[in-house]
């Protein structure tokens, strides 16, 4: 192995041998002494080289490193650390393994100075920078805090088709193309899929994967392409239900950041703190009444609301209950897709729920129609071609245990807790109406 240690990972003591692998970020040549910044994916460590304790052979490699060179380095910690980081280690052999052929098209430590669309359109590049990279670093013990704890459920882990041989919600929003000669679709929501997991009787399933939606949306919360962390739970009393598991995946997955990731988060400037359960609960049609005293009307029944209106709620939320993340519940079924569960004694409202966070819609979810009259003659309410919906809907002719779910939008999530301005740099190589390389 060329690398053996992680920087991050290196003990202070006196004479420890380690061997690394990394790339070079700065140098500071001084008359008597070469100080080398050598950064990998956990950290950054000074490679300190006094010229007159140094051979010619290997003092000729390190006056010809520049800044962006990956190398591989042997050394040892000093008896006494004087860098300011507290990190240094004293060369005995260097490898260089990639030389840069020139300077970088982008400063990668000016972090700020450089506009986003400039900074992905050089991403592999940007994300060197440890900002950059602090995001990621979240994001992926994010996951992995929510996965154990999904895991500590008891629920299996499934992949559904991202290829759909009909629009999945009867919508224009999709992506088309061609499929052997056949029309197919991206997936707006694997969904459906994970509904049919159900009457197999998987009972409680999660999913992480890809979704697209073809919508022209230019706006700094919107993909064309994201990910997911959906779940889907059979033998529910009602929707209520799914907002307690939602609820403690967020707590148990934001615990694992808290946890790990403070020297990320500091890196980023925030502040980040584990929510007290229970979430608050807002419910329709209670919401129209919270929204007008606001200074925001809909027509109820009819309408939910817009963005300011949210925006609103989430003002309103921080300031009642001092959460950042609250459930609206009980849409109008008029605004929400067919295969959600109505309120059986008034049937206006669905048992539909979406998290918000911080102002943001973050998921929806709730209660699904399990019963096949009720699923059809709802599709039929919403103007949809039953035929194009048999390869889910016949499944429910022979049982359906009661059951929901909710799917959570990961780069969203990550936007908010790190206050992002712009969901493209919580996308590794984000996907919108304007971007498709790198």
């Amino acid at each position: 192995m060329i690398k053996i240690d992680y920087i991050s990972d290196i003990l202070k003591e006196p004479n420890r041998k380690v061997h690394i692998g990394g790339r070079v970020s700065r140098i500071n040549d001084l008359k008597s002494a070469r100080f080398i910044w050598v950064k990998d994916v956990s950290g950054a460590i000074q490679v300190t080289v006094i010229k007159k304790k140094t051979s010619p052979e290997l003092l000729t490699t390190l006056e010809s490193l520049m800044p962006n060179d990956f190398v591989a380095i042997n050394g040892h910690i000093p008896e006494e650390v004087k860098a300011a980081s507290g990190l240094e280690i004293i060369p005995d052999s260097v490898r260089i393994v990639s030389k840069a052929m020139g300077p970088s098209p982008i400063d990668i430590d000016g972090y700020n100075e450089t506009s986003v669309d400039k900074r992905l359109d050089w991403r592999a590049l940007d994300l060197r920078n440890s900002r950059s990279t602090a995001v990621f670093l979240i994001q992926s013990k994010l996951m992995e805090g929510m996965q154990k704890h999904l895991y500590s459920e008891k629920f299996m882990q499934v992949f559904t088709p991202s290829l759909m041989g009909v629009s999945s919600e009867g919508g224009s929003e999709v992506f088309n193309l061609k499929h052997f000669g056949k029309n197919a679709f991206l997936r707006q929501d694997p969904q459906l899929h994970r509904e049919l997991l159900m009457v197999a009787g998987f009972e409680k399933i999660y999913e992480i994967g890809p979704s697209w939606r073809a919508e022209l949306s230019n706006t700094p919360q919107h993909l064309t392409e994201h990910r997911t962390c959906a779940a889907e739970i059979s033998f529910i009393d009602d929707e209520h239900d799914i907002i307690k598991v939602e609820e403690n995946l967020i707590v148990h997955g934001l615990s694992a950041v808290v946890k790990d990731c403070q020297e990320e988060l500091k890196a980023l400037g925030v502040e980040l703190n584990v929510p007290k359960l229970p979430f608050p609960v807002l419910e329709f049609p209670k919401v129209y009444e919270i929204l007008e005293e606001l200074g925001f009307k809909y027509q109820r029944g009819r309408e939910d609301y817009d963005k300011k209106g949210e925006m609103a709620l989430g003002n309103y939320v921080k300031e009642k209950y001092n959460s950042d993340f609250f459930f609206v519940n009980r849409f109008p079924f008029a605004v929400k897709p067919f295969y959600v569960m109505k309120v059986d004694e008034d049937p206006t409202w669905a048992r539909s729920v979406d998290l918000i966070y911080k102002g943001m819609e973050l998921s929806s979810g709730g209660q699904r129609e399990h019963r096949y009259e009720k699923i059809i003659s709802q599709a039929k309410e919403k103007g949809l071609d039953i035929e194009n919906l048999e390869w889910f809907t016949n499944f429910f002719k022979y049982g359906a245990p009661p059951h929901g779910g909710f799917s959570i939008g990961m780069e969203r999530f990550v936007m908010q807790i790190l206050n992002l301005q712009n969901i493209r740099e919580a996308s590794l190589f984000p996907r919108a109406p304007e971007r498709l390389v790198p």
